[in-house]
């Protein structure tokens, strides 16, 4: 079970826009994502690699938290609002929730659940 200090200094890494660092300091070697119903993304170097490709696609990203993160057991539930910012200055934003599973302090699993009709508004 994640201790409520270690789901924080998550979700601040994230805030701050360190999406890399908190890849490689809080997820498992055997890590695993998935986005919405998508094929899972498995291991720690493939979603550091993943996460470099949408950073590269994008001039900006932002994520803010919106409200607290939900922790039971060794579940975690965030909602979270990202920006991701194109080369051509248009901004498009994508509300979601992360449902993760946690062994101990380090994040084993985490799925995304959002509407992918927002990111073609």
């Amino acid at each position: 079970m994640p201790s409520r200090d270690v789901v924080e200094a998550f979700a601040q890494r994230l805030e701050a826009g360190d999406f890399i660092g908190a890849i490689e300091h809080f997820c498992t070697p055997d890590a695993v994502t998935y986005e919405n119903n998508a094929a899972p993304t498995v291991g720690r170097d493939r979603l550091v690699a993943k996460e470099r490709g949408v950073l590269a696609a994008s001039r900006e990203v932002k994520a803010v938290r919106v409200g607290p993160s939900l922790i039971e057991g060794d579940h975690v539930a965030t909602r979270w609002r990202f920006s991701f910012t194109n080369a051509e200055g248009v901004t498009r934003t994508l509300d979601e929730i992360a449902w993760q599973i946690w062994r101990g302090d380090k994040l084993v699993e985490e799925r995304f659940y959002y509407d992918p009709k927002q990111l073609g508004r």
